[in-house]
């Protein structure tokens, strides 16, 4: 078992306690617990505090892409996309199970946002600054071909189509495994501790005050130098800190709906434009089809961001006329989910049309924040904010350089990804030998990659339960024991994804899962009724709309 577990909780606060940082990060973001990773393997004394779960913001609401930012030539952002391109292609070799390659089709129609010689030359640009191997390069299809490679495209005034390169991931177990391996790597990391305020010596941030959302308990942490990477409420540290003046943040939300594979049945990821100009992805993923994003400016609370009817109307009606005979309702949406991208605010500019760069903001009491950016980009980013800690607080230690670019995360002990596929055959096999479903393989795999032999090492307990409960609860276990899961929530959203793409497994056996967490975290019936109820009200909002 792992020490980054809810099961070494108290140590974990009285060594946030007690010990001197150097360095002390606020949100668990993919940004934060890229931070964590950069700073802790460079041997600085690194802790990190979020006050829900790892990932609970933004860095579980995206569409789960590490991609190049193809729209980003369209603003001239070449920079921008040569950074994400190369940084692609990093992330897959760090977590091969975990970055997957994946051929994205662009149907190319006239007199609409892509045409057909631009598309080409903009796919070349695209490819030489992302450093697209041979391989994966952009191939443009004639007509006849786009819509053998997908039958159900509207066949209406299309010219033909594009292969381009991307890569899927699931942005919630990109971030769990760079915080673990953050912790293997010596930091100190916890979820449910928000903070409240600043501590300060000579004007000058030297700490925090945190409280803990599970015993309510008060306690400071101190540290050199504080690290604001909060996401979306970056800025209300700042102002907690007194400091938010000159940029701010400019928050959109992006919705994405599911749908089952049968109501959407596409043969591959799809990137389309609409009618208004926005590009939309569908991409189909085990045994659904989701499709987003919307992108539209946001003022409402931060807390709770569910995807509107007018959200799940705009998609719906996307979808439609792009494939005219899957003819879809809103009552066909299995699931979705919403999230708030943080991005810096440019008057006169709409949400669509600010940038994705990063930036980061050093108050006069050295709070160091920084906001904006991609799910792609955070290694950089993260590398960058370590770079002018180190310059401002520890310029006479031989503190190493970034070299987070060599760092297998855990479960990613893969050379290459065809290693990947040989054991993912390896996991089918053992799933049959137990009679146990061997398709779940892939879905194992492609979340825990080596550590899916710990999961079906579980599963050879004695039970009495059908074979997917006593798969699910191996997984469970393994999560609570090894993954910091707190809530329900955590091990269903952001820990397997179960909500969004198997709400039909969540709805079957979330009573099993909850007694299952009474018995391992010591709940009395009071937090398990809790627990489930929350659970209820998150399954309905994200599946009804009127």
């Amino acid at each position: 078992m792992s020490q980054f577990s809810f099961y070494y909780r108290k140590e974990i606060i009285e060594k946030l306690k007690s010990d001197q940082f150097d360095v002390l990060i606020i949100g668990g973001g993919i940004t934060g617990a890229g931070i964590a990773l950069d700073a802790a393997s460079r041997g600085l004394k690194t802790a990190l505090v979020e006050k829900n779960d790892f990932a609970s913001g933004t860095s579980s609401r995206s569409t789960k892409l590490i991609h190049g930012g193809l729209r980003y030539l369209k603003q001239f952002e070449f920079g921008l996309v040569k950074e994400v391109g190369s940084e692609r292609a990093i992330v897959h070799n760090l977590a091969p199970h975990l970055v997957i390659p994946e051929k994205m089709l662009l149907p190319l129609y006239e007199k609409r946002v892509f045409g057909y010689l631009l598309t080409s030359f903009g796919l070349k640009i695209y490819d030489w600054l992302a450093g697209v191997s041979w391989r994966d390069q952009r191939r443009m299809l004639t007509r006849s071909r786009t819509l053998k490679r997908e039958p159900l495209l509207r066949k209406d005034d299309i010219k033909g189509g594009a292969l381009y390169a991307e890569y899927r991931t699931d942005d919630a177990r990109l971030t769990i495994e760079i915080a673990k391996t953050a912790a293997a790597n010596g930091a100190t990391l916890l979820n449910y501790l928000a903070v409240t305020e600043f501590i300060y010596k000579d004007n000058k941030v030297t700490g925090v005050i945190v409280n803990d959302a599970i015993t309510h308990e008060t306690f400071s942490i101190k540290s050199n130098a504080v690290i604001n990477a909060a996401g979306p409420w970056v800025d209300e540290l700042r102002e907690v800190n007194r400091s938010k003046v000159g940029k701010r943040l400019h928050l959109t939300k992006g919705v994405h709906i599911v749908f089952p594979l049968e109501k959407v049945p596409i043969k591959q990821a799809i990137y389309f434009d609409v009618e208004d100009g926005r590009m939309i992805f569908a991409i189909p993923r085990g045994r659904t089809t989701y499709v987003g994003t919307t992108d539209t400016t946001y003022h409402e609370s931060k807390e709770e961001v569910f995807a509107s009817k007018e959200d799940v109307e705009y998609l719906t009606k996307a979808v439609n006329y792009t494939f005219p005979s899957v003819n879809l309702q809103i009552g066909d949406v299995e699931s979705s989910w919403a999230g708030l991208r943080p991005l810096i605010h440019e008057d006169g500019k709409s949400a669509s049309e600010l940038s994705r760069k990063d930036e980061i903001f050093v108050s006069k009491t050295g709070l160091i924040s920084i906001a904006g950016g991609k799910l792609t980009g955070y290694r950089k980013m993260a590398e960058r904010v370590l770079d002018l800690v180190v310059e401002n607080y520890f310029a006479k230690k031989n503190f190493k350089k970034c070299f987070t670019d060599k760092i297998k995360l855990t479960g990613a002990d893969f050379k290459k990804y065809k290693d990947v596929e040989v054991y993912e055959i390896e996991i089918a096999k053992q799933l049959e030998g137990q009679n146990l479903d061997p398709t779940k393989a892939s879905y194992l795999v492609s979340l825990y990659g080596r550590q899916t032999s710990a999961i079906l090492e579980k599963t050879r307990e004695p039970t009495t339960d059908a074979p997917s409960l006593r798969l699910l609860k191996a997984e469970c276990s393994f999560c609570i024991e090894n993954e910091m899961v707190v809530t329900l929530e955590d091990f269903f959203v952001r820990r397997t994804g179960q909500l969004f793409f198997d709400i039909k497994i969540v709805n079957r056996y979330k009573s099993e899962i909850a007694n299952l967490f009474k018995s391992n975290l010591s709940w009395d019936s009071e937090r398990l009724d809790s627990e489930l109820n929350s659970l209820n009200k998150l399954i309905f909002r994200s599946a009804q709309f009127d």
